[in-house]
């Protein structure tokens, strides 16, 4: 590996950026100074520091994010907040992107990552990962609901795979019902739209889930942390 881009990937800034500080001789290589940023280096075994302090380099990263409503699922938007832009500035990093999306009013689990191979496997429509919701609908779901659900719903002419939905509580005097639905891929506002085919409508929306991986209990909204390796491998299945 170049050392310019073991530099760039260990948080020191831009491949330019990067080349400024080499000049500046404070790079050193198993104590050796190094002003070269095509010097090659093999970040298993090499000592590399600046100023004197010790570089890791790491190549992917994974967060597991509680995204709240308001906030849209892109890594940049000219007029509305990004989940991007609820990770503090030790965190962010330009490569990274949120897998897949939620709607604006949608809360719940998303991952960032750097990882484009992750994200294609999860993303994958062959790959059938799971994505688990919790949602609050006004109407009450009924169990022809839950069959239609198994069967598959035709929305703008294309049949939906075959879904789970289950009825966690019911409200008769209110009209409403509380859920839970497994989908087996991501057409767009898939839960509202399929819930809305049955004569209702979501009123909240949260994901609880994405293949093994689950929404941490203790993750407050709008809050994220690093992937665990437990969960790393989770997603890896």
């Amino acid at each position: 590996m170049r050392l310019d881009k073991f530099l760039a990937e260990a948080g020191l800034g831009s491949r330019k950026e990067v080349k400024k500080i080499l000049k500046t001789g404070t790079v050193t290589i198993n104590g050796q100074r190094e002003k070269s940023d095509k010097r090659q280096v093999d970040p298993t075994t090499d000592v590399i520091k600046w100023q004197g302090e010790p570089l890791h380099y790491q190549e992917f990263y994974y967060y597991v994010l509680n995204k709240p409503a308001g906030v849209i699922s892109a890594t940049e938007d000219k007029r509305d907040r990004t989940v991007m832009d609820l990770l503090a500035a030790d965190d962010f990093r330009s490569d990274l992107f949120p897998v897949g999306r939620l709607d604006k009013d949608t809360e719940g689990l998303l991952l960032l990552t750097n990882d484009g191979k992750l994200a294609h496997e999860l993303l994958a429509p062959k790959k059938h990962v799971e994505k688990e919701y919790y949602a609050k609908v006004n109407g009450v779901m009924t169990v022809t609901d839950v069959k239609t659900f198994e069967k598959g719903i035709t929305l703008d002419g294309e049949k939906t795979r075959p879904a789970q939905l289950m009825i966690e509580a019911v409200d008769e005097q209110q009209q409403t019902s509380i859920v839970r639905i497994v989908l087996h891929e991501g057409k767009f506002h898939q839960v509202k739209r399929m819930v809305k085919a049955c004569g209702k409508e979501v009123a909240y929306l949260k994901r609880i889930r994405m293949g093994q991986l689950q929404l941490p209990a203790d993750l407050a909204l709008g809050a994220y942390r690093q992937v665990t390796p437990v969960e790393l491998r989770q997603l890896q299945g």
